[in-house]
């Protein structure tokens, strides 16, 4: 029977969305793993109308049940000031139950993002998604320097977690090394689960 592995993801432009795919692939490479997509609801200062129970488009919305029955967690996010954006965030905070009943503690974990700019602060947003995983028990799962990518990339990837350099107005494709390092990510995630699920 298949584990799933739980690709969460906030995105604006579609840019996080595309490397929570190419995630959600390398998921998929290794045997008995399956990625199973989903999206956090956008947040507003002021909210005017209901969000629909399900997005018009992309991912469904995240639930608690996503959570508890995942065996790892990819989450992904657009930077925002060198942070995750505030519906990522907003999620997160909500997850006091799952905190202190330990749903995340022992699974693994990994992170990704995109940037409009170079140095828009790619690194200490990946940095930032990792602290409430690790107050969540999650164990964290990087790239390491054996991926090749990784040491000729001239765009987003780094040690830890997979990214992506969008451009100021989207403009930008993900490269060829992008793409290999958010699937590494992605594989390297599922084979950490696989391995941890294992019976002894």
């Amino acid at each position: 029977m298949d584990q799933d592995i739980l690709v969460l993801y906030y995105s604006r432009s579609g840019a996080t969305a595309q490397l929570a795919r190419l995630i959600a692939r390398g998921i998929e490479e290794v045997p008995g793993m399956h990625a199973r997509l989903r999206q956090v609801p956008p947040v507003a200062p002021v909210t005017e109308v209901a969000q629909p129970p399900e997005p018009e488009d992309g991912a469904p919305y995240v639930t608690r049940e996503d959570l508890a029955e995942c065996a790892a967690l990819a989450m992904g996010s657009p930077t925002r000031f060198g942070n995750m954006a505030a519906p990522l965030k907003h999620f997160l905070d909500g997850t006091g139950a799952e905190w202190a009943s330990g749903t995340l503690a022992g699974k693994p974990a990994a992170v990704f993002t995109s940037t409009g700019t170079m140095h828009g602060g790619q690194e200490s947003t990946l940095l930032s998604m990792m602290l409430p995983l690790l107050h969540h028990g999650m164990l964290l799962v990087g790239i390491p320097y054996t991926e090749a990518a990784l040491n000729t990339t001239r765009t987003g990837g780094s040690p830890y977690g997979a990214s992506h350099l969008a451009g100021a107005q989207h403009e930008l494709s993900v490269s060829e090394h992008e793409r290999d390092l958010a699937r590494a990510l992605g594989k390297r995630l599922a084979d950490v689960a696989r391995r941890l699920g294992a019976p002894a």
